[in-house]
């Protein structure tokens, strides 16, 4: 289980979000909603390092998470954050090997079984192709999807994405989702940051909504309908219908 607790988290020597208590239960699909500048972005963040823990502990399978060196991070926790400041200049294939780095000894020497890895992993993200191409040059649906195959690569329990459909069409989102859910199916700890609220609603076991800084709602996605935090958050009504092949959702 992943769980903060009275966790104050700064970015930029601001306090972002204070005294924050969550749990992401173990084996399930959570995704956090809520309005832009609420403060998803920065919760998540706390996991890589990109905004500072200055009070509380982020506990994972009852350990201190903030402890551990950076190896042992990447071997339990995958990170695909929303915004990457430098897009590297390196084919496809070497930047989907770099979710192996974390298993790998001082002079980065992947074994059989780190190669079967990755190639699974652009497989399973359909980015073989792209494989000696520049990831820099790549379209911006392409290249997300190279980064999910990089977290893909490192094979860890729990795994955390800030808006991973950012620049994929309507098909690569629904495959992205779809994985994801596949992911926890195979008993992974998937934790998303979405905009898309009928998103949320489809694929999660659980949600939690924040707004103003603070989460002010957790619950399923049944639980959010029936809450009415939906309109009180976001100004609009969710309407749900059924017929033998599942459950729709639409805004109203």
């Amino acid at each position: 289980m992943l769980k903060y607790e009275n966790v104050d988290i700064l970015a930029g020597g601001e306090k972002i979000l204070s005294d924050i208590n969550i749990e992401f239960k173990e084996g399930k699909l959570t995704t956090i909603i809520g309005p832009n500048g609420c403060g998803k972005t920065s919760l998540v963040s706390a996991l890589n390092g990109s905004v500072r823990v200055s009070k509380g502990k982020i506990l994972l399978d009852g350990e201190d998470y903030l402890s551990f060196d950076p190896k042992k991070r990447g071997r339990i926790l995958s990170f695909l954050p929303q915004v990457r400041n430098t897009i590297p200049s390196i084919s496809t294939g070497l930047l989907v090997s770099h979710g192996r780095f974390p298993y790998l000894g001082f002079a980065r020497s992947m074994s059989a079984r780190d190669k079967e890895a990755v190639e699974k992993a652009m497989e399973v993200s359909d980015v073989k192709k792209y494989e000696k191409i520049p990831v820099d040059v790549l379209s911006g649906g392409v290249r997300q999807r190279s980064f999910f195959a990089l977290s893909l690569a490192q094979e860890c329990e729990y795994m955390i994405a800030d808006e991973p459909t950012t620049f994929l069409d309507i098909q690569g989102q629904r495959k992205i989702l779809g994985l994801y859910r596949r992911l926890r199916d195979e008993g992974k700890t998937v934790v998303l940051v979405l905009h898309d609220i009928l998103s949320a609603l489809n694929i999660s076991d659980e949600i939690v909504v924040m707004n103003d800084r603070k989460i002010v709602f957790k619950g399923t996605p049944v639980d959010i309908l029936e809450s009415g935090i939906v309109e009180k958050v976001f100004g609009v009504r969710i309407k749900s219908f059924s017929d033998p092949e599942g459950v729709y959702y639409v805004i109203c």
